[in-house]
């Protein structure tokens, strides 16, 4: 063949010298545009070039349904002691299955694999990958990520709604399969914007094996699963979403990845990209491999697809998934079950260093871009920036905030008085981190029931201590995210293999949550005090947080400009009447929110619209309302 007599890095591209010094000191950050299976033409041959990382393998082939799956007839030729393997197999076109067949060179260890930088898989229970061309979308985005890369997230309204497309909505009349992505694109803007979400969330939509894994057991992470469609059909429910004003957000896993023998586990024959060690290597709590971050195969694959899929998918941000697996080395393991780090401690520093260095290049090539850690331990400075020592993620979750407030809404309203301290306790921390509110699908599924089986009390009381929770969420500082279900007040627990509970909304008090919930979201984006110091303690001030025995709250939300909104909680089903809130402006003050508005499914007790301050002292201020608190409701006012 006249394509082997010139080095490969002359071949039209082929890896070149320079790509392999950046592979071997684990900066390729491009890397998904050398490595896997590309579309070119050698000597007028059109075909596909691809390449495989495979630094302990003896010898690898292409095999595929263009070969017979036959390791005989393409073998690859490795560049030098770069670990890399590359061929060019002519006449292969888009749409052709492929796997990579290796030999190691240490014993005899066969084994086919996929390909870990596949753009596109066969659709499960088939685990080839497939030879795709992602060129070709006509994106109509442009104005949505110039104005992206202008944002400043930290003073701007930030309501996430989480969603696992496979079970989101399913179409009954056929089965009860899931919406396509182009399905998908019309039904979800549509109902995305009649909410006034600002973001959707999906849960891990990268290539996966197992649909009961949710996707977070990945095999195919440059791969948008085929279950739903192709990649450009993935393209299409991006751009119109964006081209309506919704950010996407995706579910990444870079802490652990499956066992699947066709994965990445024992690539070539050894741990490349596990640790080799199971005190290091294995998950136990999830059966699955933990990511080896010192390696510079693992960091080319993983910071390369964080911008992967910021650059060519146009996703908006990364919520990275188990964070605090990566951050310790005894993170869910028993004594003597773990390896301490160089200095002695259980602090992974390879995992701590990669997040820094993703981190980093994340905001340096897409500054409009959201990092979000899902951590939930103490560890400092999470989403700090890294030169002042932290992470360099953009938001963390509140795990805490979430436990504390569903395990005190869980309680009886007569015991809520003992436990006062779940309320008010995050906010001894609440500006440590720029922090985001999660009720997300974790919180609803393995048992733990829905957001309404949660709440206490009879029926009446669930839905408003529901409404309740909704509010104390959208105006408390910080971002928010609610998972699919919990706005329209669904009974059942999350269930993977069916769909929402739509059917509930004939009823009135699951329309009357969603209408809150529209409302809210109407209510957030719409007043600067909710959400511009979000993540500032010029945002927040308590008015009276100490009123434990009638567990109720009051407090301030003030906006850059210093226009204030009042917030007064009623955790109880007792109305409170000629309830008293300290205030520093008289006048009239409109009641701008009411949850037990009939409109809501509540009792329709309020403020007649407003109340006029009067002008004696309460709270060491100089005014006073004296309003109507309803039973288990939130009530706003402003000025």
């Amino acid at each position: 063949m006249q394509a082997r007599h010139r080095p490969a890095d002359a071949l039209p591209g082929f890896l070149t010298e320079y790509d392999l010094h950046l592979l071997a000191e684990g900066t390729h950050f491009r890397s998904w545009e050398k490595l896997g299976a590309h579309l070119t033409e050698v000597d007028g041959r059109r075909g596909i070039r691809f390449a495989v990382v495979a630094p302990n393998a003896g010898a690898v082939s292409v095999i595929g349904d263009f070969n017979d799956w036959d390791a005989d007839r393409h073998p690859m030729q490795r560049r030098g002691q770069s670990g890399v393997w590359e061929c060019f197999v002519p006449s292969v076109e888009p749409g052709a299955l492929y796997k990579f067949a290796i030999r190691s060179r240490l014993g005899n260890y066969r084994v086919a694999k996929a390909d870990p930088y596949a753009f596109y898989s066969e659709v499960r229970p088939g685990t080839a990958s497939r030879v795709w061309n992602l060129d070709g979308y006509a994106w109509g985005d442009a104005d949505w990520l110039e104005r992206r890369r202008r944002n400043h997230h930290l003073q701007e309204p930030i309501s996430i709604y989480e969603i696992h497309l496979g079970s989101w909505m399913r179409i009954v009349e056929e089965g009860s399969r899931w919406l396509t992505y182009r399905e998908a694109a019309d039904k979800l803007t549509q109902y995305v914007l009649d909410m006034g979400y600002t973001h959707v969330e999906f849960l891990p939509l990268s290539e996966h094996p197992f649909d009961g894994s949710w996707g977070y057991q990945t095999v195919g992470y440059f791969a948008p699963t085929s279950r739903f469609g192709t990649p450009q059909d993935f393209m299409h429910l991006v751009d119109t979403l964006h081209q309506n004003g919704i950010g996407v957000l995706i579910d990444w896993v870079p802490a652990h990845f499956p066992r699947d023998e066709h994965g990445l586990s024992y690539f070539d024959g050894t741990h490349l990209y596990e640790h080799a060690d199971p005190r290091q290597g294995e998950h136990r709590d999830w059966k699955t491999l933990i990511f080896n971050y010192g390696r510079w195969e693992v960091r080319n694959f993983l910071i390369s697809n964080a911008l992967f899929w910021l650059d060519v998918y146009h996703i908006d941000g990364l919520r990275v998934d188990a964070v605090a697996s990566m951050l310790y080395l005894d993170y869910s393991r028993e004594p003597g079950d773990w390896i301490p780090n160089r200095h002695g401690g259980r602090e992974n520093l390879d995992a701590v260093d990669f997040l820094r260095q993703c981190n980093e290049r994340v905001y340096a090539e897409q500054p409009g871009a959201m990092v979000i850690a899902e951590e939930s331990t103490s560890w400092a400075m999470v989403s700090r920036p890294t030169y002042l020592g932290g992470l360099g993620f953009g938001f963390k979750w509140d795990m805490g905030w979430m436990n504390d407030t569903l395990r005190y809404l869980a309680r009886e309203p007569i015991h809520r008085k003992f436990h006062h301290n779940d309320l008010t306790f995050r906010m001894l921390y609440a500006f440590t981190e720029n922090f985001m509110l999660p009720l997300s699908h974790d919180e609803v599924v393995h048992g733990k029931g829905s957001l309404l089986g949660k709440m206490s009390g009879d029926n009446w009381q669930k839905f408003a201590n529901l409404r309740l929770l909704l509010g104390y969420m959208f105006t408390q500082p910080s971002k928010k995210l609610l998972f699919m279900g919990g706005d329209i007040g669904q009974w059942r627990e999350w269930n993977h293999d069916g769909s929402i509970d739509w059917h509930l909304l004939q009823h009135d008090r699951h329309r009357g949550i969603q209408s809150l919930v529209r409302d809210l979201n109407a209510l957030y984006k719409r007043e600067a005090a909710l959400h511009q110091l979000d993540c500032d303690n010029r945002g927040f001030e308590w008015i009276d947080c100490h009123d434990s025995e009638t567990s109720t709250l009051s407090y301030l939300r003030r906006s850059l400009t210093g226009e204030s909104i009042v917030v007064a909680c009623n955790f109880t089903p007792v109305p409170r009447h000629d309830f008293r809130i300290g205030v520093s402006t008289g006048g009239w003050w409109r009641e701008l929110f009411n949850s037990d508005s009939a409109l809501y499914g509540g009792s329709n007790l309020g403020n007649g619209g407003g109340i006029e301050a009067q002008d004696s002292s309460c709270h060491g201020r100089p005014h006073q309302l004296a309003i109507t608190l309803p039973p288990l409701a939130f009530v706003v006012f402003k000025a």
